[in-house]
């Protein structure tokens, strides 16, 4: 059996049913809440044909070394380590989720994507639907952000699964100062679903994009990140979103051809983990301060649970803003 990596677990699986009152009280909004980037990439395919969403040279370089490529690119497409149930269990409530049909493929079957193909949508909605069935009072954003290959009846079909698998516990969109966790519970809602594209404009449970921004530092150095995030945070909406600090780097085309047999992980990820972690720890959640936190491999360190417990900062004043 192997040995889980400290931190992981269902130590986590109840957090937000389990916070003081005065914290479920609060907006959301102000809360820190831990969440995974590329929620959905503990597996891709490496039968199926590089996704719709990569340039036209590693299609062509795919198609010409095939499953070699592939492995390499698996190295690099791969973000998290574990499935929707484990991250879940382990205390994550916000999932960054890129969707693409497959474009040779009949039919309206969407898959998530990110270079390569990984499960279906509706595979993984299922999943976190279970685990909502068995802690009632757990929430979860889920932030559609990226479609690819997808027309008028493919986004029908998502925007419909989604009603279908979910069902009640779908939020209505409303001003995002007057959801707690108080007020979801209370009307037994437990899904936000964030959708980034018009196709959803009109539907009741769809909130729009531009209730979430996540700006998006796009570099490989762990000061220049920190120092976007830290200017985002200063510029964040007092009010009408959350917000997502995205504290990860992003590799760019001679980043994966240094570190190319070692992939993201291994090359950029774990050795700059200390820094971008020291910034999570410092930070303080509130009307001024960080919402929603994005980790690349959320179980290589206690990540979750550092997140989880800046709310407790919040504790301490004496009249917190509830705006």
């Amino acid at each position: 059996m192997k040995t889980r990596p400290a931190g992981i677990g269902n130590v986590n699986a109840d957090w937000m049913g389990s916070l003081p009152s005065k914290l479920s009280a609060m907006p959301l909004k102000n809360l820190a809440v831990p969440g995974s980037h590329d929620s959905f990439t503990f597996w891709v395919d490496v039968h199926a044909p590089v996704g719709p969403d990569q340039k036209t040279y590693v299609k062509y370089l795919a198609t010409m070394f095939s499953i070699l490529a592939k492995k390499v690119m698996v190295k690099w497409s791969m973000t998290q380590n574990l499935t929707f149930k484990e991250q879940l269990d382990a205390g994550i409530r916000y999932f960054d989720l890129r969707v693409s049909s497959k474009p040779y493929e009949p039919g309206n079957e969407i898959y998530f994507i990110h270079g390569l193909f990984g499960h279906k949508v509706r595979d993984g909605l299922l999943e976190i639907n279970s685990f909502l069935v068995k802690h009632r009072k757990e929430v979860v954003f889920l932030d559609f952000n990226h479609y690819y290959a997808m027309d008028t009846e493919h986004h029908l079909y998502l925007l419909t699964m989604l009603q279908e698998v979910f069902g009640s516990k779908l939020c209505n969109n409303c001003a995002v100062e007057n959801i707690s966790l108080d007020y979801l519970w209370e009307k037994k809602y437990q899904v936000i679903v964030f959708y980034h594209h018009p196709s959803a404009q009109g539907i009741p449970v769809m909130f729009p994009g531009n209730k979430i921004p996540a700006p998006w530092a796009n570099t490989t150095e762990p000061n220049k990140l920190i120092q976007f995030l830290e200017s985002t945070l200063n510029e964040r909406a007092k009010q009408g979103s959350f917000h997502v600090s995205q504290a990860i780097l992003t590799p760019r085309a001679n980043t994966v051809a240094k570190g190319l047999v070692w992939g993201l992980r291994n090359y950029l990820v774990e050795r700059n983990l200390p820094t971008i972690m020291s910034w999570v720890e410092a930070q303080r959640p509130g009307v001024d301060g960080v919402n929603i936190i994005t980790s690349d491999f959320v179980e290589l360190t206690d990540f979750a649970n550092i997140v989880i417990r800046l709310n407790n900062l919040l504790l301490s004043e004496k009249d917190p803003k509830r705006r």
